[in-house]
């Protein structure tokens, strides 16, 4: 009898366990649990410790009221035929209020994101060119958050932020982009290259030009320092020395100048110069000299092919 009397308040003791564990149940924070009383709705239940019905009542599912993320990766094509994988992340959460559309309306949330930003994507990029996916993926990206946000809130979801975080190419388009741009690049940086060496020329042929109109002007100003000067030196020597002509004068100039040079060339000693006479009759007595002695050297040498011609 007392053993039986002790199995009986056992089983008692484990019938208020599970009851009383039935009965409370603790919900965390940004969370809400949904209790159903015997498969029906009954209520949603916060954050803290709850109280349902043991046996009746039963949690059958808790909604994640935090913003959460989706990555969706597609694969599609743009206008000029060229394959891109893309990846559109989806920021979205349940809204407090809505709490049993997103509960029962729904039974995978993150299939139907996927679902419409796939069709989204793939409705708008074989519109747009490669080229121009990069610069409008914003634009993208708000297409897919407009049409998501007038979907999902129908089943008490709310789209915070759609982005597209890449835009992947296959690796030959790649290296052709980037081939494409470093021969835009060379040809802007010859076409610079070029213009600088125009205008280094340019600018040599302008100082070039200066310096010889500055050379011009100076050798001008020489000469007319030099005849002003001779014109001083004849005026003083024929009024110094009467009966004298400006003739005589500059005979005499042109005679000290030649003795001058004479005098610098005989006081270099690397000097390689050659003073034959250099008057009118001494160049034709030159030329005899050199006639002469080539028709000499065939006589020596035995040869009778060589041809001299007097010059005129």
């Amino acid at each position: 009898m007392g053993t039986i009397l002790f199995f009986v308040a056992g089983a008692l003791v484990v019938v208020i366990i599970a009851a009383l564990s039935s009965t409370f149940f603790t919900v965390e924070q940004r969370t809400v649990a949904i209790v159903q009383r015997l498969g029906k709705f009954a209520r949603e239940a916060g954050p803290g410790i709850q109280v349902k019905i043991p046996f009746i009542d039963r949690v059958a599912g808790r909604v994640n009221l935090r913003v959460r993320q989706l990555d969706v990766e597609i694969e599609t094509k743009t206008e000029d035929n060229v394959f891109v994988r893309m990846v559109v992340a989806v920021q979205y959460y349940v809204l407090p209020e809505t709490v049993y559309d997103a509960f029962y309306k729904l039974e995978n949330a993150h299939r139907q994101i996927t679902s419409f930003v796939f069709d989204v994507v793939r409705a708008q990029v074989p519109k747009i060119r490669l080229d121009d996916v990069f610069e409008k993926k914003d634009d993208i990206a708000n297409i897919v958050k407009s049409e998501l946000s007038h979907v999902m809130e129908e089943f008490g979801f709310s789209i915070l932020k759609a982005l597209v975080t890449d835009i992947d190419p296959d690796i030959k388009v790649k290296q052709s982009m980037n081939e494409i741009n470093a021969a835009q690049r060379a040809r802007v940086a010859a076409t610079e290259r070029g213009e600088a060496e125009r205008i280094i020329k340019v600018k040599a042929a302008e100082g070039d030009a200066q310096s010889k109109a500055l050379q011009g002007r100076g050798i001008a100003d020489q000469r007319q320092a030099i005849v002003a000067g001779l014109r001083d030196s004849v005026d003083e020597f024929r009024k110094s020395i009467p009966g004298t002509t400006a003739k005589d004068v500059m005979n005499l100039v042109l005679m000290t100048q030649y003795f001058d040079m004479l005098k610098e060339i005989g006081a270099s000693s690397h000097s390689n110069a050659i003073l034959i006479p250099h008057s009118p009759g001494n160049l034709s007595a030159l030329t005899e000299q050199m006639r002469n002695a080539m028709i000499e050297a065939e006589q020596v040498t035995g040869g009778g092919n060589l041809e001299v011609r007097a010059g005129r």
